[in-house]
């Protein structure tokens, strides 16, 4: 039989915030919704942001597009297809790159970014308290909660690492 020692006492997290706006991000970067989805996916992939709020023309959130948006709309979604071009038969190619005939290009429609987007933003006031903050992701499952003010103006995002930083 093994003794087994006692465990030392687990430290104590202490979260230094008393409300959402001391744990918000502030003047997250968003897109709007009218557009074009090339261009959003460019910023989430030059940015590294895993997600952006999408705002209308009078800047109010009404959805969130995210990268797992664009991969399910990606993996689901059946390109037009159509013939290489007949610049391809004749272009320069070292000898053996020729453009193979009966292959066909991929054709990305122009969408924009509410065409795609998730239409649910889940959001807080600005002195919602932390901890309740913290429940709120916790019970939703969501990576970040967006702060809107009292005219439903975006001012902050919290993620997840904005919670952690603010543990000691």
């Amino acid at each position: 039989m093994m003794n087994s020692l006692p465990r030392a006492a687990e430290p104590e997290l202490n979260l230094r915030a008393q409300t959402a706006a001391d744990l918000m991000t502030p003047n997250p970067v968003s897109v709007r919704a009218n557009a074009p989805l090339a261009d959003a996916i460019a910023l989430l992939a030059d940015k590294g942001y895993s997600a952006a709020p999408v705002i209308n023309a009078a800047g109010l959130p009404v959805g969130v597009l995210s990268r797992s948006d664009i991969l399910i709309h990606d993996r689901e979604t059946v390109c037009e297809a159509v013939q290489a071009p007949e610049y391809f038969e004749h272009a320069d190619l070292p000898s053996g790159d020729r453009w193979p005939k009966d292959d066909r290009v991929a054709v990305m429609e122009e969408m924009q970014v509410r065409d795609l987007m998730t239409p649910v933003l889940f959001s807080v006031s600005p002195s919602t308290p932390a901890a309740q903050v913290v429940r709120d992701m916790l019970a939703l499952r969501v990576h970040r909660l967006f702060v809107v003010d009292d005219d439903g103006v975006l001012v902050g995002v919290i993620s997840p690492l904005d919670v952690l930083r603010r543990l000691e």
